[in-house]
Protein backbone atom coordinates (compact mmCIF):
# COMPACT_ATOMS: atom_id res chain seq x y z
CA UNK A 1 0.00 0.00 0.00
CA UNK A 2 1.28 3.38 -0.94
CA UNK A 3 1.94 5.79 2.02
CA UNK A 4 -0.45 8.23 0.30
CA UNK A 5 -3.02 5.82 0.60
CA UNK A 6 -1.89 4.78 4.08
CA UNK A 7 -1.91 8.21 5.14
CA UNK A 8 -5.39 8.69 3.27
CA UNK A 9 -7.08 5.92 5.46
CA UNK A 10 -5.81 6.94 8.78
CA UNK A 11 -6.82 10.46 8.35
CA UNK A 12 -10.51 8.79 7.46
CA UNK A 13 -10.46 7.00 10.70
CA UNK A 14 -9.72 9.77 12.72
CA UNK A 15 -12.42 11.95 11.15
CA UNK A 16 -14.70 9.46 11.82
CA UNK A 17 -13.63 9.00 15.65
CA UNK A 18 -14.04 12.49 15.84
CA UNK A 19 -18.03 12.24 14.18
CA UNK A 20 -18.71 9.61 16.47
CA UNK A 21 -17.82 11.20 19.94
CA UNK A 22 -19.57 14.54 18.77
CA UNK A 23 -22.66 12.83 17.92
CA UNK A 24 -22.87 10.64 20.96
CA UNK A 25 -21.11 12.87 23.84
CA UNK A 26 -20.16 11.89 27.21
CA UNK A 27 -23.25 9.09 26.86
CA UNK A 28 -21.29 6.60 24.57
CA UNK A 29 -24.06 5.04 22.21
CA UNK A 30 -27.21 7.18 23.23
CA UNK A 31 -26.86 9.46 20.15
CA UNK A 32 -30.14 10.85 21.14
CA UNK A 33 -30.27 14.42 22.35
CA UNK A 34 -30.89 14.66 26.20
CA UNK A 35 -32.77 17.79 25.97
CA UNK A 36 -35.26 19.76 23.34
CA UNK A 37 -35.72 23.30 23.16
CA UNK A 38 -39.19 25.43 21.64
CA UNK A 39 -41.34 28.58 22.19
CA UNK A 40 -41.68 28.73 26.33
CA UNK A 41 -45.09 28.09 27.27
CA UNK A 42 -46.84 29.67 30.32
CA UNK A 43 -44.21 29.33 33.25
CA UNK A 44 -42.25 27.20 31.16
CA UNK A 45 -38.49 27.62 30.29
CA UNK A 46 -39.10 25.97 26.58
CA UNK A 47 -36.57 23.28 27.97
CA UNK A 48 -37.76 20.41 27.29
CA UNK A 49 -37.08 17.03 28.85
CA UNK A 50 -38.70 13.36 27.91
CA UNK A 51 -41.80 14.99 26.36
CA UNK A 52 -41.90 17.27 29.32
CA UNK A 53 -41.22 20.83 29.11
CA UNK A 54 -39.63 21.99 32.16
CA UNK A 55 -40.98 25.03 34.75
CA UNK A 56 -39.60 28.30 35.72
CA UNK A 57 -37.90 27.92 39.16
CA UNK A 58 -39.76 29.91 41.94
CA UNK A 59 -38.40 32.50 43.15
CA UNK A 60 -37.01 33.26 46.99
CA UNK A 61 -39.26 36.41 47.01
CA UNK A 62 -41.89 33.88 47.22
CA UNK A 63 -40.59 32.54 50.08
CA UNK A 64 -43.41 33.15 52.01
CA UNK A 65 -45.76 30.91 50.04
CA UNK A 66 -43.55 27.68 51.77
CA UNK A 67 -44.60 28.63 55.03
CA UNK A 68 -48.26 29.75 54.43
CA UNK A 69 -50.17 28.98 58.01
CA UNK A 70 -52.88 26.77 55.92
CA UNK A 71 -50.27 24.64 53.73
CA UNK A 72 -50.85 21.34 56.62
CA UNK A 73 -54.27 21.30 56.56
CA UNK A 74 -53.95 21.98 52.20
CA UNK A 75 -51.25 19.41 51.83
CA UNK A 76 -51.06 17.50 54.91
CA UNK A 77 -47.73 18.01 55.39
CA UNK A 78 -47.86 16.15 58.86
CA UNK A 79 -48.30 12.93 56.92
CA UNK A 80 -46.34 13.17 54.59
CA UNK A 81 -43.29 14.04 57.07
CA UNK A 82 -44.84 11.13 59.10
CA UNK A 83 -43.99 8.66 55.76
CA UNK A 84 -40.66 9.04 55.15
CA UNK A 85 -38.73 6.25 55.57
CA UNK A 86 -36.14 7.34 57.98
CA UNK A 87 -34.34 6.02 60.66
CA UNK A 88 -33.26 8.02 64.17
CA UNK A 89 -29.32 8.55 63.17
CA UNK A 90 -30.25 8.77 59.15
CA UNK A 91 -28.64 11.55 57.15
CA UNK A 92 -31.60 12.79 54.92
CA UNK A 93 -31.34 15.28 52.06
CA UNK A 94 -34.00 17.75 51.10
CA UNK A 95 -33.65 18.93 47.49
CA UNK A 96 -34.44 22.10 46.87
CA UNK A 97 -35.30 22.97 50.53
CA UNK A 98 -36.66 26.75 50.08
CA UNK A 99 -36.84 28.11 53.23
CA UNK A 100 -36.86 24.75 55.54
CA UNK A 101 -40.39 24.45 55.76
CA UNK A 102 -39.57 20.03 55.65
CA UNK A 103 -35.94 20.46 56.71
CA UNK A 104 -36.81 21.41 60.03
CA UNK A 105 -40.17 18.98 60.54
CA UNK A 106 -37.63 16.01 59.48
CA UNK A 107 -34.87 16.93 61.64
CA UNK A 108 -36.89 16.37 64.35
CA UNK A 109 -37.20 12.30 63.20
CA UNK A 110 -33.32 12.20 63.01
CA UNK A 111 -32.40 14.01 66.05
CA UNK A 112 -29.09 11.78 66.25
CA UNK A 113 -28.34 12.28 62.04
CA UNK A 114 -28.13 15.01 59.88
CA UNK A 115 -30.78 16.86 57.46
CA UNK A 116 -28.91 18.24 54.13
CA UNK A 117 -30.90 21.27 52.97
CA UNK A 118 -30.10 21.89 49.65
CA UNK A 119 -30.88 25.18 47.53
CA UNK A 120 -29.67 26.94 44.41
CA UNK A 121 -31.02 29.92 45.82
CA UNK A 122 -28.22 31.42 48.78
CA UNK A 123 -31.22 33.74 49.57
CA UNK A 124 -33.01 30.60 50.51
CA UNK A 125 -30.36 29.08 52.73
CA UNK A 126 -29.87 32.02 54.67
CA UNK A 127 -33.64 32.04 56.34
CA UNK A 128 -32.74 28.32 56.69
CA UNK A 129 -29.54 29.80 58.91
CA UNK A 130 -31.53 32.23 60.74
CA UNK A 131 -34.46 30.41 61.82
CA UNK A 132 -31.67 27.43 63.04
CA UNK A 133 -30.02 30.19 65.38
CA UNK A 134 -33.11 30.97 66.39
CA UNK A 135 -34.73 27.64 67.24
CA UNK A 136 -31.24 26.23 68.37
CA UNK A 137 -31.30 23.70 65.90
CA UNK A 138 -28.03 22.23 65.05
CA UNK A 139 -28.72 18.80 63.30
CA UNK A 140 -29.28 20.64 59.61
CA UNK A 141 -26.90 21.42 57.21
CA UNK A 142 -27.12 23.92 54.59
CA UNK A 143 -25.45 23.14 50.82
CA UNK A 144 -25.22 25.74 48.05
CA UNK A 145 -26.35 22.88 45.05
CA UNK A 146 -26.03 24.00 41.20
CA UNK A 147 -28.39 23.72 38.85
CA UNK A 148 -26.87 20.30 37.89
CA UNK A 149 -25.63 18.87 40.91
CA UNK A 150 -26.54 18.91 44.51
CA UNK A 151 -23.25 19.16 46.03
CA UNK A 152 -23.81 15.76 48.00
CA UNK A 153 -20.82 13.47 48.77
CA UNK A 154 -21.14 10.05 47.27
CA UNK A 155 -23.00 7.57 48.90
CA UNK A 156 -23.60 10.38 51.77
CA UNK A 157 -27.47 10.24 52.30
CA UNK A 158 -29.96 6.97 53.47
CA UNK A 159 -33.00 9.39 51.82
CA UNK A 160 -33.73 11.89 49.46
CA UNK A 161 -36.64 13.70 49.22
CA UNK A 162 -37.77 16.32 46.88
CA UNK A 163 -41.16 18.12 47.61
CA UNK A 164 -42.69 19.97 44.71
CA UNK A 165 -39.27 21.34 43.07
CA UNK A 166 -38.48 18.39 41.04
CA UNK A 167 -40.12 19.80 37.75
CA UNK A 168 -38.31 23.28 38.07
CA UNK A 169 -34.88 21.61 37.54
CA UNK A 170 -33.56 22.31 35.05
CA UNK A 171 -30.70 19.96 33.83
CA UNK A 172 -32.72 16.61 35.79
CA UNK A 173 -30.98 14.12 33.81
CA UNK A 174 -27.66 15.54 35.76
CA UNK A 175 -29.50 16.18 39.12
CA UNK A 176 -30.92 12.79 38.99
CA UNK A 177 -27.83 10.86 38.16
CA UNK A 178 -25.88 12.78 40.95
CA UNK A 179 -28.23 12.26 43.46
CA UNK A 180 -27.88 8.84 42.68
CA UNK A 181 -24.34 8.79 43.75
CA UNK A 182 -25.01 10.76 46.33
CA UNK A 183 -27.28 8.05 47.67
CA UNK A 184 -25.97 4.85 49.61
CA UNK A 185 -26.95 1.46 47.89
CA UNK A 186 -30.59 0.44 49.17
CA UNK A 187 -31.45 4.29 49.95
CA UNK A 188 -35.00 5.78 48.93
CA UNK A 189 -35.73 8.89 46.62
CA UNK A 190 -38.84 10.17 47.70
CA UNK A 191 -40.60 12.56 44.68
CA UNK A 192 -43.37 14.23 45.84
CA UNK A 193 -45.87 16.60 43.30
CA UNK A 194 -48.89 17.84 42.28
CA UNK A 195 -51.06 15.30 40.62
CA UNK A 196 -51.24 16.49 37.12
CA UNK A 197 -53.89 14.01 36.80
CA UNK A 198 -56.04 15.96 39.05
CA UNK A 199 -58.36 18.10 37.84
CA UNK A 200 -58.71 20.16 41.11
CA UNK A 201 -55.23 21.02 41.31
CA UNK A 202 -54.12 23.75 42.76
CA UNK A 203 -50.72 24.60 40.89
CA UNK A 204 -50.40 26.74 38.00
CA UNK A 205 -49.24 24.39 34.33
CA UNK A 206 -45.85 22.73 34.31
CA UNK A 207 -46.06 22.90 38.10
CA UNK A 208 -47.30 19.72 38.81
CA UNK A 209 -45.92 15.81 36.88
CA UNK A 210 -47.69 12.52 35.96
CA UNK A 211 -47.46 9.57 38.09
CA UNK A 212 -46.36 7.83 34.45
CA UNK A 213 -43.78 11.06 33.45
CA UNK A 214 -42.10 11.17 37.12
CA UNK A 215 -41.90 7.18 36.85
CA UNK A 216 -40.00 7.32 33.34
CA UNK A 217 -37.73 10.05 33.87
CA UNK A 218 -36.37 8.63 37.68
CA UNK A 219 -36.50 4.81 36.41
CA UNK A 220 -34.20 5.53 33.54
CA UNK A 221 -31.52 6.86 35.46
CA UNK A 222 -31.44 3.01 37.46
CA UNK A 223 -33.66 3.58 40.28
CA UNK A 224 -36.58 0.92 40.99
CA UNK A 225 -39.99 2.23 41.23
CA UNK A 226 -41.53 0.46 44.41
CA UNK A 227 -44.94 2.34 45.13
CA UNK A 228 -46.94 5.40 44.65
CA UNK A 229 -48.77 6.47 47.80
CA UNK A 230 -51.99 8.54 47.53
CA UNK A 231 -52.56 9.67 50.94
CA UNK A 232 -51.60 13.40 50.18
CA UNK A 233 -54.84 15.16 48.72
CA UNK A 234 -53.07 16.72 45.88
CA UNK A 235 -49.87 15.36 45.44
CA UNK A 236 -48.16 12.11 44.10
CA UNK A 237 -46.05 10.49 46.82
CA UNK A 238 -43.15 8.55 44.59
CA UNK A 239 -41.20 6.14 46.55
CA UNK A 240 -37.98 4.77 44.43
CA UNK A 241 -35.01 2.62 45.73
CA UNK A 242 -31.05 2.67 44.61
CA UNK A 243 -30.35 -1.12 44.04
CA UNK A 244 -28.43 -2.58 47.11
CA UNK A 245 -25.86 -4.08 44.80
CA UNK A 246 -24.70 -2.83 40.83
Amino acid sequence: MSPTRTARIVVLAVLASIFTIAATGARGSDVTPVYETRAPSGNGTGKVYMGREIANVMSHRRMSRLDRPGREREERTDLLVAALPVEEDDAVADIGAGSGYFSFRVAERVPNGVVYAVDIQQEMLDEIERRKRERGVDNIETLLGRVDDPGLGEQSADLIFIVDSYHEFSHPREMGEAMYKALRPGGHLIVVEDRAESKSRSSGKLHNMTEAQARKEITTLGFSWLRTESFLPQQHFLVFQKPTSP
